[in-house]
């Protein structure tokens, strides 16, 4: 019976100096792909930041250029009425009776002046 047990103790020696073998592979190849995702994960989480930061850039831009719509927006509205009140004044227009004389024009600019002083402080 001795011989058998030697031969039973070699053969599990050779399995495990196999195993450990084979698990010492195993470990490798789990080590590099796990290298390899965090590789990738730290290149995806630095694209997002790099993709939040330039929409907070642009978001901000839009909101400047909005504001500056929108001022425009108000200066061309002025002007459509000053054009409108100087059209009637010049048809002579029965309805209304505004001359350029009547018109105030310093008031106008002084409008124009104080709008657009408003915008340049915003920015």
């Amino acid at each position: 019976m001795a011989p058998k047990n030697k031969e039973n103790s070699a053969s599990n020696k050779k399995k495990t100096k196999t195993a450990v073998i084979e698990y010492e592979d195993d470990d490798e190849d789990y080590r590099r792909r796990r290298d390899r995702n965090n590789q990738a994960v730290k290149r995806s989480r630095v694209k997002s930041k790099l993709r939040t930061q330039q929409t907070l850039e642009r978001v901000n831009q839009l909101k400047t250029e909005n504001e500056l719509l929108e001022e425009k927006i108000k200066m061309l509205t002025k002007e459509l009425g000053f054009l409108k009140d100087l059209f009637l004044a010049h048809a002579g227009s029965n309805q209304h009776t505004l001359s350029i004389q009547d018109i105030d024009l310093n008031a106008l600019l002084a409008d124009d002046s104080s709008t657009s002083q408003k915008s340049t402080t915003r920015l």
